[in-house]
């Protein structure tokens, strides 16, 4: 044990003290938060009010078409005599001009938009829902229906609750599904990244030759296991770092540039509908929402995370070690060999994404119990609240499973890190196995 330990701080220390460690730690960050900061000052410079010059030869839209929007406005124009349509937008100084024909009876014959450039789709929708509104009114009125009252009728609606059977606890689907897809997400992102990172740092040893003077003096098993652990806490205090580092970022995102406190909350650019949607809840809905987050049984979707995150991690770790060993010096060689491995990390992120929909299915079930899909499927199903018999029996074969994958792995790489030259078939992998 005292082996593993001294392994475990050689791999940690040399690592950390790595000066691509903190640049990558400082500089992914910053990127992130550069990026995210352009979008957002591109995003407020771009939205120009945008001028729309109406030519209403039906006359049906004349002085209807008044709107609140902060990018768009309308005017009323006639066109002078042989007036082209280049000239009419430059005299008016508009942005865009929107020529509507006579109407046919009940039917517009046709609307036609002009801006130099082309219309944008932002501008077409806008244009289209304005119109659409008058039109469908016009259409109510012929028919002798009051719009007013089927305003009235639509804005009503049933409101829906839902129960825990179990414990009667007021329940939220879309809270659970947004929490369980997060938290799923993280666990495959991790798995990929940090069980990668394994696998290079036994690739490096062994081109190195550095794996051939550390296995004189530790077992492979010790060596293996100690670079698993050793890397795996690299990662934890990278990821730790970077939250840190974007949480205080994202504190003085609104102080570097005003108005944007919108944006650092929703994390997305400040667009008009989003304003409108935000003012739209109010106290008494955003206190239900609250009131949902908080009644999730954070301690037990927190303290599964850990479990998961760990026992996911030191599963496809011991897998990613095993690759690592066999591979020499040509990097399509580890590609090829990764696929039996990655692909049950892909297929759990499938799962987990119709888990989020249907937590309660066979597939969802048999995603959180299988070993090499449980740590992304079951933070899904967790949420919508798991049996405890479930939830102790995934616990249980993922355990195993690491036993089991770690003792497979162990066989391999005590052979496959001290290889060299050779091009290595999973059919001797697997004589290895049986042999070793």
């Amino acid at each position: 044990m005292n082996k593993i330990w001294l392994i475990i701080q050689r791999e940690y220390l040399t690592r950390v003290r790595k000066k691509s460690f903190l640049v990558t730690t400082i500089l992914i960050p910053i990127l992130v938060f550069g990026l995210m900061t352009s979008m957002i000052v591109l995003s407020l410079k771009s939205e120009q009010k945008q001028t729309i010059a109406v030519l209403d030869d039906s006359g049906f839209f004349k002085h209807k078409l008044d709107t609140t929007s902060k990018s768009f406005s309308f005017i009323y124009v006639e066109k002078k005599e042989q007036e082209t349509n280049k000239q009419l937008i430059d005299r008016t100084n508009s942005d865009i001009l929107l020529h509507i024909y006579p109407f046919k009876g009940l039917e517009a014959d046709s609307i036609l938009m002009f801006k130099e450039g082309g219309v944008s789709l932002l501008a077409k929708n806008f244009i289209g829902d304005e119109l659409d509104a008058q039109y469908q009114i016009r259409l109510l009125e012929s028919a002798g229906i009051d719009k007013v009252q089927i305003d009235s009728i639509n804005s009503r609606s049933l409101q829906l609750k839902s129960y825990d059977l179990d414990n009667n606890k007021e329940t939220n689907s879309e809270i659970s599904s947004g929490i369980g897809y997060v938290m799923g997400f993280l666990i495959y992102i991790i798995i990929f990244i940090y069980g990668a990172g394994v696998m290079r740092g036994v690739m490096e040893e062994k081109t190195n030759r550095i794996a051939e003077v550390i296995i004189s003096s530790v077992k492979p098993f010790q060596l293996m296991m100690g670079k698993i652990i050793g890397i795996g806490l690299v990662g934890l205090t990278q990821f730790g770092l970077w939250a840190i580092l974007m949480l205080i970022l994202n504190i003085a995102l609104p102080f570097l540039i005003p108005g944007m406190s919108e944006s650092v909350q929703t994390g997305m650019p400040i667009t008009t509908d989003v304003q409108a949607a935000v003012q739209s809840i109010d106290d008494n809905d955003k206190l239900k929402l609250y009131n949902a987050v908080m009644n999730q049984n954070w301690g037990l979707i927190l303290s599964c995370f850990l479990f998961y995150f760990l026992g996911g991690y030191f599963l496809y770790a011991a897998m990613f070690a095993a690759v690592g060993s066999l591979v020499n010096e040509d990097p399509q060689e580890a590609q090829q060999l990764t696929i039996p491995i990655t692909m049950p990390i892909i297929f759990g992120f499938i799962i987990m994404a119709t888990s989020v929909n249907d937590p309660h299915s066979n597939l969802s079930v048999f995603g959180s119990l299988f070993p090499l899909t449980s740590p992304i499927v079951m933070m899904a199903r967790i949420p919508y609240g798991v049996p405890v018999w479930q939830l102790i029996l995934s616990m249980g074969l993922l355990i195993l499973g690491f036993i089991l994958m770690t003792w497979l792995s162990a066989k391999i790489y005590r052979t496959g890190i001290l290889l060299y030259g050779k091009k290595i078939t999973w059919k001797e992998v697997l004589k290895w196995i049986r042999y070793s």
